[in-house]
């Protein structure tokens, strides 16, 4: 089966060529950039929204982004089932299109943070994480507005949706406070919309996606949603 990847490139994004390199180089798929201005994603199975900060996050991160052209056709393609996957600024970007629920605040510590952190996989029902449920996945971060938040209500509908993909956790998979490396309300790392085919997450599953570069924890990601399109049994 031949797979289409779509990265899109925002002024300020710098992690699309990571993101481009694991689709084309390291998978060996068709991808391709799409700058922010266009207005048609074309033939693809899959758009990257990769992190950055595009617009120099001005008024707030993702906030002027979710205005670009290419974002109207992001939109409909995920109301049409087509995959999704927003890392760092993209899952800011897709919080503020109204694509996931919550958004993403200063981290509690007012810096930046950059280092490895843990997650717990908290639901294999998705087509990035098939087979992973209970898995402790060691990947990398880089932010400065990775707190997430929703309200009680919305955090309530998602635990009982399923639909909170990723809990930062130390590393024996525990879901705790001391794991917690920017504030987000219940160690929440990643969420799902309601049709489960769009994947918002902080940590950077594109640079932990090669043997060379350590744990390559990352590529699974990548590999699952490529069996989803395949129509491989999970």
């Amino acid at each position: 089966m031949s797979v289409s990847v779509g990265v899109l490139v925002f002024p300020g994004s710098n992690c699309d060529h990571d993101a481009y390199h694991v689709a084309r180089h390291v998978l060996g798929l068709d991808a391709r950039f799409i700058w922010h201005k266009e207005h048609d994603l074309g033939d693809v199975d899959l758009v990257i929204v990769p992190g950055g900060f595009s617009y120099g996050d001005y008024l707030r991160s993702g906030a002027i982004a979710r205005f670009s052209p290419i974002m109207r056709e992001v939109v409909r393609f995920a109301g049409d089932g087509g995959l999704v996957l927003g890392i760092c600024n993209g899952f800011q970007i897709l919080c503020e299109s109204g694509l996931l629920p919550g958004a993403l605040m200063r981290n509690a510590s007012l810096r930046f943070v950059c280092r490895q952190v843990h997650l717990h996989v908290e639901t294999d029902a998705t087509p990035f994480t098939r087979g992973l449920k209970g898995r402790v996945l060691r990947i990398p971060i880089a932010h400065g507005d990775g707190n997430y938040y929703a309200d009680p209500d919305t955090l309530d509908r998602l635990e009982q949706e399923d639909r909170i993909v990723f809990r930062y956790a130390d590393s024996d998979g525990n879901v705790v406070e001391t794991a917690n490396p920017n504030g987000s309300i219940r160690n929440v790392a990643g969420v799902l919309s309601e049709g489960r085919n769009v994947l918002g997450m902080m940590p950077h599953p594109e640079r932990c996606a090669e043997s060379i570069l350590g744990q390559p924890d990352g590529l699974r990601l990548f590999e699952s949603a490529l069996e989803h399109l395949a129509g491989i049994p999970a």
